[in-house]
Parts: C-alpha cells; sequence; structure tokens
C-alpha cells in the first residue's frame, strides 16, 4: 500500500428535505385540515479514526465526498426519511484541519475519536406544524436548510513513542528492522527509505513504538533531499533517537547537520529529549570509537550508546534505554 500524509478533500453535507402542503380529503371525513409532514434531515459527513488504516492513500483517488439530501414530507402527516450520514475512516494521529491549512479542527490521536465534520440540514415543517387556532387551514411549510460544506485538510502525523533521525545510510531502517517486526528496506544507497515506517517492541505485555523517517540532509528544511516533509511523524514522540554513522569522515559534523535541520524545523521538535547511538561499530577502530563516544558526550551533553545495527551488538542497551525513558515519562 502507498504511503499518503496529506490530502485535502471537499465536504458536502445533505440538504434537509421540504416541508409538505397538504390537506386531509377522506371521504366521509366531515372536517378536513392540514397534514403535510416534515422533510427529513440530510446526511451529515463525520470523521473516525481508526488503527486499521495507516495511510491517507484513498482520499488521493476520491476526494469529494456528498451526503444524501433528506427525504421530503408527505401527506397523512408522513416525515421524509433522513439521509444516511458518511463517515471517513482516517489513521489515528490525523490532524483535521481548515482550508486554510492553519486552523485545527480535530486531532484525533485515540481510536474510536469521532469528529462531526459537516452537518446535514434540517428538514423543513409541513403545513401541519404551522396550524393554530387562529389559522386553521394554513398554507405555510418551509424547505429544507441547506447541509454544509466546506474544503479541509487531512494531515497525518504517526503515532509512536520514540522517532529515529539521522543522515541517509547511517542504519535507522537497518536498526528498526533488527529490534522491531517492521520490514523496513536496506540498501547501501542514500535514501532507500522514502516513506515513514512504524515498528514495535513488547515490554512486559506493554508496547514501544518506534518511528523510521527518511534521513535528512543539510538545507533539509529549504526542501533538498527529500526535504523535512516528514518530520511531523516525529512531533509526536516522547524522545528522539539520533543515530549516526562513525564510519563517516566527519560523524561529529553529520551530528550538528541533523541537529541544524531540526532547529530550522521546530524548536519545539529540537528540545526534545534526545539519545545519541553511534552505529556501525563493527567497521571502526575501537580507538575511533572512544574518542569519538567522548566528543559526542561533551558536545551534547546526554547519553551516547555505542552500537552495530548490522550485527545487533549493542542494541538491546539502546532499546532498553528507551523502554526506561518512556516508562518514567509516562505511566506505562
Amino acid at each position: 500500500m502507498k504511503f499518503l500524509d496529506e490530502a485535502k478533500i471537499y465536504l458536502k453535507a445533505g440538504d434537509g428535505g421540504n416541508g409538505c402542503l397538504s390537506f386531509r380529503r377522506e371521504k366521509f371525513i366531515e372536517f378536513g385540515g392540514p397534514d403535510g409532514g416534515a422533510g427529513g434531515n440530510g446526511g451529515s459527513i463525520y470523521a473516525l479514526a481508526v488503527n486499521d488504516v495507516n495511510t491517507l492513500i484513498d482520499y488521493r483517488y476520491q476526494q469529494h465526498f456528498k451526503a444524501k439530501k433528506g427525504g421530503n414530507g408527505s401527506g397523512q402527516n408522513k416525515t421524509g426519511k433522513a439521509a444516511d450520514d458518511i463517515i471517513l475512516k482516517v489513521p489515528v494521529g490525523t490532524q483535521i484541519l481548515d482550508d486554510d491549512k492553519f486552523t485545527e479542527i480535530a486531532d484525533l490521536t485515540e481510536e474510536g475519536q469521532l469528529i462531526l465534520l459537516a452537518q446535514g440540514g434540517r428538514g423543513g415543517l409541513g403545513n401541519s406544524s404551522f396550524k393554530s387556532s387562529t389559522n386553521q387551514a394554513p398554507r405555510k411549510f418551509q424547505y429544507g436548510e441547506p447541509g454544509e460544506e466546506r474544503w479541509i485538510w487531512l494531515k497525518l502525523k504517526l503515532i509512536a513513542d520514540i522517532g529515529l533521525v539521522g543522515l541517509p545510510n547511517a542504519g535507522k531502517s537497518t536498526f528498526i528492522s533488527a529490534v522491531t517486526n517492521a520490514k523496513a528496506k536496506v540498501d547501501d544507497y542514500p535514501f532507500s527509505t522514502l516513506t515513514p515506517q512504524l515498528g514495535m517492541i513488547k515490554f512486559d505485555d506493554k508496547e514501544l513504538v518506534i518511528a523510521d523517517i527518511p534521513g535528512l540532509i543539510e538545507d533539509a528544511h529549504l526542501g533538498k533531499g527529500l526535504g523535512d516533509k516528514f518530520l511531523a511523524h516525529v512531533e509526536r514522540c516522547s524522545a528522539i533517537l539520533h543515530i549516526v554513522d562513525v564510519s563517516t569522515e566527519d560523524p561529529l559534523n553529520d551530528y550538528k547537520t541533523i541537529r541544524g535541520e531540526l532547529e530550522k524545523y521546530d524548536n519545539t521538535l529540537y528540545k526534545k529529549p534526545e539519545i545519541i547511538a553511534l552505529n556501525k561499530s563493527d567497521i571502526v577502530e575501537l580507538s575511533r570509537i572512544e574518542r569519538l563516544r567522548e566528543e559526542f558526550e561533551k558536545e551534547s551533553d546526554t547519553e551516547v550508546f555505542v552500537m552495530s545495527a548490522a550485527t545487533k551488538q549493542g542494541c538491546n542497551e539502546v532499546i532498553n534505554r528507551l523502554a526506561a525513558f518512556k516508562k518514567s515519562s509516562e505511566e506505562w
């Protein structure tokens, strides 16, 4: 299934049915009178957060949603049939924004959340509703009210506990494939990861969810490489695992590059708790790794781990620290 994390759609709720203008004319009925029924309500449009969907791809192929009109009222005080509602299923983590792409309508962060997006029109009253002691034969009735219509944006932000960041080829995909149930694409060329990936680890019947996003490069905030468009998927994370390739010419500068891009994207994301993992230790001399570890601890003032995602050496220590962080940051 293709991944899509943003879509613009048009909604038109159903109009209400018209009220009826009618009078009783049955044989042998001495006194007639108004018997026009009310119109039915038009269908409304809702959004429902579900866990069995993880992309907005369906909304690329269908972008217009129109609910049906309510049925018109009829004689004998019969109310028109109410139109069916439309329920749009969206992934948990979907933000719903107004047409300006700024005003938030809803943020669906839990399964089962249901939000009204467009209200169906109310059915009009029939003439029987206007009968009174002074007006025994009203010829007044109402047309149904129009349903709401609007354009909205759907924006998906994955729900994860830990977000992975790093340069392309730092080993993020290898790591998430090694320690979770994810089957991320792993290759020896940059940008093998083109879309965000989620992986899950179980601890004591609880879950630790990790999100891997495509690698960042310098000036990603200007649109270089794949840009910073996928950073939204780590905004909800409690902490960041920054994976650094120690086999490059200047790993510390690589780290600073990514930190700079995070700061330019969003200061809140930049200030999130961070754990550093120096990866590919299996192909680098121990003396170099120890020196780099000291440099990183001095530069970042945070915990620094050494690991090899390819051989899984040191991965357990990283995972245990991530799990401990989650336990300390919320009730688990």
